[in-house]
């Protein structure tokens, strides 16, 4: 969510809870809250979430949220006793959002990075996202060498950004949401189109008059990385829920249900509902757990896996 990134992409979950603040019990480097209170949020009890029309990950339907980032968080909501308040808005909205701390909470496909990460706190990741493509027709485009010189597309804010302003002789094109991008892809105008990877497959469905495909970038390699660090966002990538520097309980709180749903089976149930591979969405790259321990995480932090 994104992204994104979103990368163009994005469950259920401590006992039932008392009245009182209790400590925070430690779980792989992070604790779940068993009560409302004390947990940072704007209003006792509630948390304000900003979320973005971007299904699957993130919509409203009938006054609820929906999607797949909306269930985690409403499982995490419910085990921690807080009554959720949506907002919709778009994603840098979402992202300025937590950073004036307006709202609690964005969610949808949120990709972690260090700069943001300086601005807010991110959440321990509820899933990963790998590196798709949007491609027209039977395209054939997997290595970044298929990308040079070609017309590239992503979402204004979304990290791809600067991966794509990486690729020699590539043209940025980028918009306001990802219905534009779409279009653009569908009617060979932009050649590679950079979203989550499950809203590719559900544009797929929900358009097939486009001729959509989803394709997988090979990833660049370490080494390849180090001499162009921003073609790291061409990597599989942390999504996670981002929270205001203002409520590092919160962020524990959450980080510590997600865990939870790693371990019960809950997340690997949600992401296969959503048109995910549990072995793709689940499992972190290698240099995951350093990324986040040289940023925003301690020394004996690791990244969570199914």
């Amino acid at each position: 969510m994104f992204s994104r990134i979103s990368t163009p992409i994005r469950t259920s979950v401590v006992a039932a809870l008392g009245a009182l603040t209790l400590a925070l019990t430690a779980c792989g480097g992070n604790g779940v809250a068993s009560s409302a209170d004390g947990l940072d949020t704007i209003e006792p009890g509630k948390l304000k979430v900003a979320i973005q029309p971007y299904m699957p990950y993130t919509a409203m339907k009938d006054g609820q949220m929906v999607g797949l980032d909306a269930e985690i968080l409403q499982a995490a909501a419910k085990k921690l006793n807080l009554a959720i308040e949506p907002q919709v808005t778009d994603f840098n909205g979402m992202l300025g959002g937590v950073q004036s701390r307006r709202v609690d909470i964005s969610i949808g496909g949120i990709a972690w990075t260090k700069e943001r990460a300086s601005a807010g706190l991110f959440t321990d990741p509820p899933y990963y996202s790998p590196p798709a493509m949007a491609v027209q027709g039977d395209k054939e485009v997997k290595t970044l060498q298929d990308l040079t010189g070609k017309n590239l597309g992503t979402v204004t804010g979304y990290v791809w950004v600067k991966s794509i302003k990486a690729v020699p002789d590539a043209k940025l094109n980028s918009y306001p949401d990802a219905n534009g991008l779409f279009a653009d892809v569908g009617s060979g105008r932009v050649d590679v189109g950079f979203v989550d990877p499950l809203l590719i497959s559900y544009t797929q469905a929900q358009r097939p008059d486009l001729g959509i495909q989803t394709k997988y970038l090979t990833p660049p390699t370490d080494e390849e990385v180090k001499k162009s660090p921003d073609l790291t966002y061409f990597q599989p990538y942390m999504t996670s829920f981002y929270v205001p520097k203002e409520a590092p309980k919160l962020e524990k709180a959450i980080s510590g249900v997600i865990r939870e749903m790693y371990a019960n089976g809950e997340l690997a149930a949600l992401v296969t509902k959503y048109g995910g591979d549990p072995d793709q969405y689940l499992k972190p790259s290698p240099s995951m757990t350093g990324d986040r321990q040289a940023t925003d995480r301690p020394a004996d932090w690791t990244a969570p896996s199914s």
